[in-house]
């Protein structure tokens, strides 16, 4: 199964940096995304993939069976779940601000605009 895992990562890995090589800034963000779950999958595959054995230790032991996948890796991606889409939702907005005052998605031409000169809406504090 780990064999699986490993080529679905460099698949994954391969996919974000052509996304985000990209001009247009949504394609950055899907390749941000995807490099994000790459990173999850790698580590989840690095702490074992065994259906058999739960990672939980027996009454009367201090410590887990060798054929036992690992709960580390597993408590860490849940974490870094958390902290990748409220990194996402913070480059959503930072990119719709900018395609909002630029008028524009592409990189290149990101660069080259000049923002409106409207004025910006009033924040409601």
């Amino acid at each position: 199964m780990e064999p699986i895992f490993a080529l679905v990562v460099g698949i994954f890995f391969a996919a974000a940096i052509y996304l985000m090589l990209s001009k247009k800034v949504i394609r950055i963000l899907l390749g941000i995304v995807l490099l994000g779950n790459a990173v999850n999958m790698l580590i989840f595959t690095n702490g074992r993939l065994t259906p058999a054995i739960p990672p939980i230790i027996p009454g009367g032991e201090d410590t887990l069976s060798a054929a036992a996948a690992n709960p580390l890796p597993q408590a860490l991606i849940l974490t870094a779940i958390v902290i990748s889409f409220s990194f996402f939702c913070f480059l959503l907005v930072l990119t719709w601000r900018a395609y909002q005052d630029l008028g524009t998605d592409d990189s290149d031409e990101m660069r080259l605009a000049e923002p409106k000169d409207e004025p910006l809406p009033p924040m409601g504090y």
